[in-house]
């Protein structure tokens, strides 16, 4: 029976539905917690192409931890990387813009503080807040995404809204 478990990953309808049941989730927590510039939708399918070498390895019920954890070190391989790419290159962009000054300046002020405050905010917070506010999960989905309570999720929530409404005037979400 264990050895049927294994192999049933490597069997195409299998593996499809396991692919279609993760793939946007792990995308959007590679996503929220390291953003875009590391190609997370890259690191997710390759963590796909990974089970699928892997096939005979991992059991179905280990699947997605193995998605997740290969995607999340990828991505951290990919961060120690660009550090070393950014130590010994300099970067100038110049941007031009048709919007008035007073407007850019208040813009980027307020994207300073915002991602500021963000950063600020503990792992666990963030990843909860941008999960349910930005991509509209459910407190019970990223409970289970997180593997956490439903309840714990509520208080990241809460607790990542309240620092970000103290921190910034102004700071609705609906």
């Amino acid at each position: 029976m264990e050895k049927d478990l294994n192999n049933s990953i490597c069997k195409e309808a299998i593996f499809e539905h396991i692919y279609n049941k993760y793939s946007k989730d792990l995308y959007n927590y590679l996503y929220y917690k390291y953003g875009e510039q590391f190609n997370p939708n890259d690191k997710a399918q390759d963590a796909f192409e990974k089970l699928w070498s892997n096939c005979k390895k991992v059991t179905l019920n280990k699947a997605k931890s193995f998605l997740y954890t290969i995607a999340n070190n990828m991505m951290l391989n990919d961060i120690k990387h660009q550090k070393v790419i950014l130590k010994h290159q300099h970067k100038h962009v110049k941007q031009y813009t048709y919007e008035t000054p007073e407007f850019l300046l208040e813009k980027e002020q307020f994207l300073e503080r915002y991602n500021k405050v963000l950063t600020s905010l503990n792992e666990e917070q963030r990843v909860a807040f941008l999960l349910n506010k930005t991509e509209g999960k459910k407190h019970s989905e990223i409970a289970e995404m997180l593997g956490v309570t439903k309840k714990v999720v509520e208080y990241r929530i809460y607790s990542a809204f309240n620092i970000l409404k103290k921190e910034l005037q102004g700071f609705k979400i609906k």
